[in-house]
């Protein structure tokens, strides 16, 4: 019983000199993941609306298949168009499609489409 103790006691010890040693680093490392983490999740607001390119869409897989239409994709400081695509529908879901908000102050903003459940 007195070596488990002194096992404890030991990496007890050495756990606090560890973290002494290096506990403002393990708060740098902390910050910096929580700021790119917070940045990763910022939208883009734009006073003037991306170019919407047009083109051929292609016949359907099957005729289960539903269009999604082209979406806007924030790709770092601006949105480019992806072209839209066919999809099997999600089981009692409807799509609805993605399109642009505006805010206040004339600045608009891309929401998603996404899958919503029906009734």
């Amino acid at each position: 019983m007195i070596k488990l103790w002194h096992v404890f006691l030991y990496h007890t010890t050495k756990t606090k000199q560890f973290m002494k040693k290096h506990f403002s680093k393990i708060l740098v490392l902390i910050l910096l993941v929580s700021a790119f983490s917070l940045s990763a999740g910022a939208q883009i607001y734009v006073k003037i609306v991306p170019p919407r390119h047009e083109f051929a869409r292609p016949p359907a897989p099957s005729p289960r298949h539903v269009w999604i239409d082209g979406e806007y994709v924030q790709r770092g400081d601006h949105y480019e168009y992806v072209d839209g695509y066919w999809a099997e529908p999600h089981p009692h879901q409807a799509w609805v499609p993605g399109h642009w908000k505006t805010r206040r102050d004339g600045f608009q903003a891309w929401i998603p489409g996404h899958w919503r459940r029906e009734g």
